[in-house]
């Protein structure tokens, strides 16, 4: 029998110290049953002036017996989040008073490390350097508390860790390599640089060099090195899919549904059920229909257009998934877990259970389905005046593809325009609506990149075949301005209502990234308008100014790579590429968790009530941190694949610009392959080069050969290392070296190749080119350890004689980290 008395709201709001709370409103809009907010708990431990215990905090905040459990998951929570601290006796200090900082662990392949700050000004605004002896104790991604410790030697804040407050890794995928008595396991991920020791009877009797799955049992510490045991043998590296099983595990990305939601999502009826139609408005009479990629199984949104006076009528339907999947469900706990769908080569991890994303809520043709829809209203101009949102049942009158949509409006006349005749005007409301709306978007000035897009073509076996590039359509263009202008209407919507809501926000460059852009673009003669807050137009009008010019493609790269990534976030302050006062998104919430809230959120202003999420603030950052986590997935799995492909490739010309510039060498874009690879700044010459970041460029201090973004060579593959995903490159020749002319560049680099000696040599100088395949590496080897890593300098200028400057390790994801010129694939922004 519970003893505990019950919560007496009425005196709590009367008598508690927690009427002053000046948060308890936000609080009690998030939670069913609100708490003090951090807010309040930090001022009442500030007013006492000394450590308090969990007791003493129960009594100056009036916490009944009832309330105990969630209010120590609040500590908890603010101690993973460095607010709050506990000292040796077990009470509770404020972080802050104690001059510490918290953050998040980022490890490096050559052993050091750097704390990101939670609160950067505390830090001066940069990451503080962890030497290899503090990361010792700690694996990438872990939650630390940490004290300044002055400067490095080479002037950097350093920092020693007092205390780690969560521990991130507790599984990790990686070789094995058997020795005497134990078993030792490298982990994919380079980030992690300390090797996992495996008792032979934990190991599964896993063969030397098969991928498996540990689960740590011990973490490391300053003494120790960390200890797990094998719990999963995934195969061999070289087995097809084996790439997207290593990245699965490796960004800890969610890839099982739980049996609850595996049930649930069974437990629906593989039809609409006509009780399910009540209160919705019947749209099946209205000739919808789904316009999507070849191979696209999951169908959000289905368009229809119509004129109407001068103007045009839009609806947009989109998935009602929010019917299906209700808040704190088993389906919802595994979305808001993956937040998004992966989209790998050759396999989809999808939010949802396939029986809802590719079945029941899927807009799949001539099959009832329930969904939510945004009427529009456009005028002449391309400017939506009027929109409503509301529940209804559609029909799907058929599945197109951007490609035949696309030869039914550039072939009136041919053969799928006459199999689909009925679909003609249809088809032509839609271009001449999306004529008008793409002019209301360069009036508005929105940022309109040129993307590059490829594909891989995959043999019987699961072995790539060929790349090839995927070009843009009108078609893919007409469902992209629809799902803009209703993504528009969403945010709009719940503005108006003064309803909190995930907004997609996109800020402008940041003042470093302006300046350098300025300087940049000065060399060209161009300028950048707009003072310190440049708008959209003014990045727009200097794409205007690039159209045609041989240079385009360099300029407008340099542009698009001052720009911040866009985030979720409840705090609206617009999206910049875009040219929108307030956007988020709504048309996709079968694979997209944020799109699933809105819908939520409309759903509850339409009934007159409010949708209480939770932390609006915490959800969009999770959002966010889910998607940068889908894209570096997708980014590794293309990555080995790319590597893969070229591994017979080996000792073959191509040519290729240089896509991008960094002071260990130059990254080039190979032609026809739409793969990239690395040259060396050892591979440039016998000289000096300084490199340049603000021009993207590196200069031959005695030669004066340039070097830079946009420059077109001739490059030799030299070597494919699956290990690493990485493809090095030797230079061929140059065809447009901007510093001097071809003859000049070629007697450099023919004397620097014959002056080198052996210990000025980088792994791409071997005498027999090779292919190096995935191996463990051996006990005390550093992850990533290479020739070349401990020749790179961090100053202005690089060596590529035999003898390297001396310096501490240049902060970096990477040593070798890749240019951000892969824009993520998706029409629908």
């Amino acid at each position: 029998m519970n003893t505990k008395k019950k919560i007496d709201r009425t005196n709590l709001s009367k008598n508690s110290p927690r009427r002053h709370d000046p948060y308890a409103e936000r609080e009690a809009g998030n939670y069913e049953h609100p708490l003090p907010s951090r807010e309040f708990i930090l001022q009442t431990m500030t007013e006492q002036g000394v450590p308090l215990s969990v007791e003493e905090l129960y009594r100056l905040l009036a916490i009944h017996d009832e309330e105990c459990e969630i209010f120590n998951r609040r500590l908890n929570a603010m101690e993973r989040d460095g607010q709050i601290i506990r000292n040796r006796k077990g009470a509770l200090c404020i972080a802050e008073k104690l001059h510490l900082i918290s953050g998040t662990v980022q490890g490096h392949a050559d052993g050091f490390g750097f704390l990101v700050p939670d609160d950067k000004e505390r830090a001066g605004g940069v990451d503080l350097f962890l030497s290899p002896k503090e990361m010792s104790q700690v694996m990438h991604g872990d939650r630390v508390m940490v004290r300044q410790a002055g400067l490095d030697r080479r002037g950097r804040p350093e920092a020693k860790i007092v205390e780690v407050l969560e521990r991130k890794t507790t599984r990790l995928v990686g070789r094995i390599m058997r020795g005497n008595g134990f078993s030792i396991v490298a982990a994919e991920d380079k980030r992690v640089n300390q090797d996992v020791l495996i008792p032979y009877h934990l190991d599964m009797k896993a063969k030397d060099g098969q991928v498996v799955m540990v689960e740590l049992t011990d973490q490391p510490s300053p003494y120790a090195k960390p200890m797990g045991k094998v719990v999963e043998i995934l195969g061999n590296y070289a087995d097809a899919g084996m790439e997207i099983e290593i990245a699965l595990r490796k960004h800890q990305l969610p890839y099982e549904f739980s049996a609850a939601a595996l049930h649930q999502a069974e437990s629906y009826s593989r039809q609409v059920q006509e009780k399910d139609w009540k209160g919705r408005i019947d749209m099946r009479d209205l000739p919808l229909i789904t316009i999507d990629g070849e191979t696209a199984r999951d169908f959000d949104d289905a368009v229809y257009c119509e004129p109407q006076g001068k103007g045009w009528r839009l609806v947009v339907a989109i998935a009602d998934v929010s019917h299906y999947v209700k808040p704190g469900d088993a389906l919802d706990k595994d979305a808001y877990e993956r937040g998004n769908s992966v989209y790998f080569p050759r396999r989809v991890i999808p939010m949802l259970p396939e029986a809802l994303s590719n079945g029941l809520c899927s807009l799949n043709p001539h099959v009832d389905r329930l969904c939510m829809v945004c009427d529009m209203q456009v005028d002449a101009f391309g400017n939506v005046k009027r929109y409503q949102f509301f529940p209804s049942v559609m029909l799907s009158k058929a599945r197109m593809t951007y490609t035949k949509v696309y030869d039914m409006l550039i072939n009136p006349q041919g053969e799928t325009a006459k199999e689909h005749a009925w679909l003609m005007p249809h088809v032509q409301h839609l271009y001449a609506l999306y004529q008008v709306m793409v002019k209301a978007r360069a009036k508005r000035g929105a940022i309109e990149f040129d993307s590059s897009e490829t594909m891989m073509i995959f043999n019987d076996n699961g072995k790539i075949e060929r790349i090839e590039a995927v070009v843009r359509n009108e078609a893919h263009r007409i469902i992209e301005e629809c799902m803009l202008a209703a993504n528009v209407c969403a945010s709009d919507f719940l503005k108006g209502h003064e309803h909190p809501a995930l907004y997609r926000i996109h800020e402008g460059p940041t003042p470093e990234k302006l300046e350098a852009l300025r300087t940049f673009m000065g060399e060209f003669g161009f300028g950048v308008g707009g003072g310190d807050s440049p708008h959209a137009k003014d990045y727009g009008k200097l794409l205007e100014q690039f159209r045609g010019r041989p240079d385009e493609q360099l300029l407008q790269t340099v542009l698009l790579r001052s720009m911040q990534q866009a985030v979720y976030s409840p705090d609206n302050i617009g999206h910049f590429g875009l040219a929108y006062e307030s956007y988020t998104h709504f048309t996709s919430p079968i694979r997209r968790y944020p799109d699933l809230l809105i819908h939520r959120a409309i759903k509850a202003v339409l009934h007159g009530e409010k949708y209480k999420a939770g932390d609006w603030q915490e959800l969009g950052q999770h959002c966010s941190i889910t998607e940068r986590r889908a894209d570096d997935a997708t980014r590794d799995v293309e990555a080995w694949l790319k590597c893969y492909y070229m591994q017979d490739k080996i000792g073959e010309e191509f040519d290729g610009t240089v896509a991008g510039v960094t002071s260990f060498g130059l990254f080039v874009a190979l032609d026809g392959v739409y793969v990239e690879g690395l040259l060396h700044v050892t591979e440039l010459g016998n000289d000096y080069f300084n490199y340049d970041k603000a021009r993207h460029e590196m200069a031959g201090e005695r030669t004066g050969v340039r070097y830079r973004l946009g420059d077109r060579l001739r490059v030799k593959i030299s070597r494919v290392d699956l290990e690493t995903s990485k493809i090095d490159f030797v230079l061929a020749a140059p065809l447009a070296a901007s510093g001097a002319v071809a003859d000049v560049v070629s007697k450099v680099v023919q004397a620097g190749r014959s002056s080198k000696t052996q210990a000025g040599r980088s792994v791409s100088d071997n005498a027999t080119p090779i292919a190096t395949g995935r191996k463990p590496r051996p006990a005390g080897q550093k992850a990533g350890s290479r020739k070349v890593a401990s020749k790179k300098t961090s100053g202005k200028k690089t060596p590529t004689k035999s003898a390297p400057a001396k310096s501490a390790p240049t902060k970096s994801k990477s040593s070798r980290k890749k240019p951000a010129s892969q824009a993520r694939k998706s029409t629908r922004k």
